[in-house]
């Protein structure tokens, strides 16, 4: 990864506040909006302060050595850009500047389906880098297979399936300003550059008519009948790992993998979903136990530091996934600033590790932290 950067002014966790200062409120609203009372998204925070690192004794690590593989595709460290829609809330350059910013720091980028861009132009800016594609899985067959079909052909080799937004949370900070980016054509753009969901949906070019092109979209977007039996769909149009995102309980984490499925997040979503539900943090150790290492299992919700990521990571995961910090660095700097705080995340992760006297991430453990008083 390249050093030519320092790290990010003022440490990770000022950066929302100062990212605010640059957002419009219809921008910043989206971006930090929780389900209701924004209790999950605080609930996700504070899981994190419950815990301290405890270092061992007897071993000085000159160097620490971040890289892993997860299902066949090899990372400099366990740390993926997470899928985020709608990034040019953030800057105008987007999801494609992030996509170059992950292919500098030879980091993995999932692309939301909710994407500013569409998945070609995103995998144009990404070049040779890793890319995998996240799935909010239509109502549209024809079109899901379409999504499919593209993404393989624009190099995503994963496919991550988002579970837990099969409609969209009660988010009253959007709410409140009756703001929502679909309806600007905004955050659309894997429809809008679909052959079928144009032939289907769009009578008028979208330009010419957001606010009905908002509307189509929203028509095939929300699908609360998803269910398992559902799945052969994807198996039969998807030659690659398939993990799914959003799972919350050890239950299900043991149906995903008797279900053939190759991984998956754990997720709440970032609490942007349901107002109140178990921290992410939380749930990932009984979990990762169901699983006990049959499928690699990610973790989302709640990462905004180097110390973070190493939390989650000796309570179970095999990688984490970063959201609202790189689009806070987008805000404030465009694709330098998010190489810079993915950039200062890594460090900050190597350096932890480093510190707790591990020359690498994959022997932490539970033992590695401690309850705090």
């Amino acid at each position: 990864m390249t050093t030519t950067e320092t790290a990010a002014p003022g440490g990770l966790a000022q950066l929302e506040a100062r990212a605010a200062a640059e957002l419009s409120p219809e921008a910043l609203g989206y971006i930090r909006a929780g389900a209701g009372s924004r209790d999950t998204t605080r609930a996700n925070a504070a899981a994190f302060r419950r815990w301290r690192v405890k270092p061992r004794v007897g071993r000085r690590p000159d160097r620490v050595d971040l890289s892993t593989t997860i299902l066949g595709t090899r990372m400099p460290a366990p740390v993926l850009f997470a899928p985020v829609g709608v990034q040019t809330l953030a800057h105008p350059d987007g999801d494609l500047a992030s996509a170059r910013a992950a292919a500098q720091l030879g980091l993995t980028y999932v692309h939301s389906t909710q994407g500013a861009y569409a998945m070609e132009d995103v995998a144009a800016a990404n070049g040779d880098g890793s890319r995998w594609y996240q799935l909010y899985w239509p109502t549209d067959d024809e079109l899901t297979v379409s999504f499919l079909r593209r993404a393989a052909a624009a190099g995503y080799t994963h496919l991550v399936i988002t579970l837990d937004t099969t409609l969209l949370g009660w988010r009253p900070l959007d709410l409140d300003i009756g703001y929502s980016p679909f309806l600007e054509d905004k955050g659309i753009a894997n429809y809008t550059s679909d052959p079928v969901f144009r032939r289907k949906y769009m009578p008028a070019p979208a330009e010419v008519s957001p606010l009905a092109t908002g509307v189509q979209f929203a028509r095939v977007f929300q699908n609360p009948g998803l269910s398992w039996d559902r799945l052969p769909l994807i198996r039969d149009n998807w030659d690659g790992p398939i993990l799914l995102k959003g799972i919350q309980s050890p239950r299900d984490a043991r149906i995903a993998v008797r279900q053939g499925i190759d991984g998956i997040v754990v997720s709440n979503h970032g609490g942007r979903q349901v107002d109140g539900a178990i921290a992410a943090l939380d749930a990932l150790p009984p979990i990762a136990r169901a699983v006990d290492g049959a499928v690699p299992v990610l973790f989302d919700s709640g990462i905004r530091t180097g110390r973070d990521a190493f939390t989650a990571l000796a309570l179970g995961a095999d990688a984490v996934l970063v959201g609202r910090p790189y689009l806070y660095g987008l805000a404030l700097d465009g694709q330098r600033g998010t190489r810079t705080v993915m950039r200062s995340l890594v460090e900050e992760l190597r350096d932890e590790v480093r510190h707790a006297r591990h020359r690498t991430h994959r022997t932490l453990s539970r033992s590695s932290l401690t309850r705090a008083r």
